[in-house]
């Protein structure tokens, strides 16, 4: 789980935002060796606030409820009462207007939020945007001030293994701090929750190992400011795997590499494209997909709207489609409503099956019905 994202987008800021007027090379000697982020740090660091955020957290339920004997045994013992549980993480100023991108796992569910300024200002904050499976989330400022410092995102699409990388955080509640590294790898899935969209860039700098790519959270800040009640994100509506070896050379193909299609929804704007089962897909706008994450991935950085490249393989022969984003029609309509009468199933809420409800609860591409 991520302990601060804001220092990783610091870092990508930083790293994918410097200006290239002359191409990367390996120093020739000490003498070329002069380094110091004092410049970038004093730039940077007013931008990065520290979060204190308190929830009510409700007590322990009775495992013996309804249990007359047990019930009467226990309370004499008290009732379970509330706790407060508190959490300390760090944000980044985005926006002159207030808005702080932060992590979901620090402020979701959080009835109290602090912001404190690295001048030590402090304000109230409220919860934009969450979503818990990206690990992210928006706050606005209660009555920010004109002068905020602000640090915009960048393309994280340029980093490349190698990249120096900076972390500004309070990951231990002693003050602001700073570490260094290079960027260890790039595409790493499956490390913050089990419904994190995709890849994620690893460092090796000390405050965190992983970062949320900028790309990423350029597309949720701004469904956050534009009022958004949840993250959407581009739905593909493919199912498929990775091309290895073995499946290679059953499809006839000259390596490894690329995702094939083992199904694909009717709604998919894919599908609209002339994309069908079978089909290997390799490229999203040049860069490579190998995976269904991966894929998903591509198109979650583009943003619902955007039209991308789309290059694939059918059979030895190459294509390439435009493809124009979209999120998950609700069609039909989920037209969620309870179960009437005394059968087992009264009072249940059960809704008709839709992309839309095949993309957030993981269903097969091709479930009908209706889900509780």
């Amino acid at each position: 789980m991520t302990r601060i994202v804001s220092a990783m987008l610091l870092a990508l800021a930083l790293v994918a935002g410097q200006p290239s007027g002359a191409e990367p090379r390996v120093p020739e000697g000490a003498a070329e060796i002069t380094l110091s982020f004092a410049p970038v740090v004093r730039k940077a660091a007013p931008a990065v606030v520290n979060i204190y955020a308190r929830r009510i957290v409700a007590g322990r339920a009775n495992p013996f409820a309804g249990d007359p004997f047990f019930e009467d045994f226990f309370r004499s013992f008290g009732r379970a009462t509330p706790r407060v549980e508190n959490s300390l993480g760090s944000g980044v100023i985005l926006s002159a207007a207030g808005f702080v991108v932060s992590n979901y796992h620090v402020v979701g569910q959080a009835t109290d939020i602090r912001v404190v300024l690295a001048d030590r200002r402090e304000y109230d904050a409220e919860v934009v945007l969450g979503d818990q499976g990206n690990d992210l989330a928006v706050l606005r400022l209660i009555g920010a001030p004109e002068d905020l410092p602000v640090l915009a995102l960048r393309d994280s699409d340029t980093l490349e293994v190698g990249d120096l990388v900076l972390a500004i955080g309070n990951p231990f509640g002693i003050g602001q701090t700073v570490s260094s590294g290079i960027v260890s790898g790039l595409a790493r899935s499956g490390l913050f929750a089990a419904k994190a969209q995709g890849y994620f860039i690893q460092t090796d700098a000390a405050i965190n190992p992983f970062a949320i790519p900028a790309n990423l959270v350029a597309q949720f800040v701004a469904q956050a400011e534009a009022g958004a009640a949840r993250f959407l994100t581009p739905w593909a509506g493919i199912s498929g795997q990775a091309v290895d070896a073995d499946l290679a050379a059953g499809l006839g193909l000259a390596r490894p590499g690329g995702m094939v299609i083992a199904a694909i929804h009717p709604q998919s704007p894919f599908a609209a494209v002339g994309l069908r089962q079978g089909d290997v897909v390799v490229s999203v706008d040049d860069r490579p997909v190998n995976t269904p994450q991966e894929m998903q991935f591509r198109i979650a950085q583009r943003g619902i709207g955007a039209e991308v490249t789309l290059g694939y393989l059918r059979g030895s022969d190459a294509h390439t489609a435009r493809v124009t984003l979209a999120a998950a029609p609700e069609d039909p309509p989920r037209d969620a409503h309870l179960v009437p009468g005394d059968s087992p199933l009264a009072g249940l809420q059960v809704s008709n099956i839709n992309p839309a409800v095949i993309a957030e609860t993981d269903l097969p591409l091709d479930a009908r019905g209706v889900v509780v």
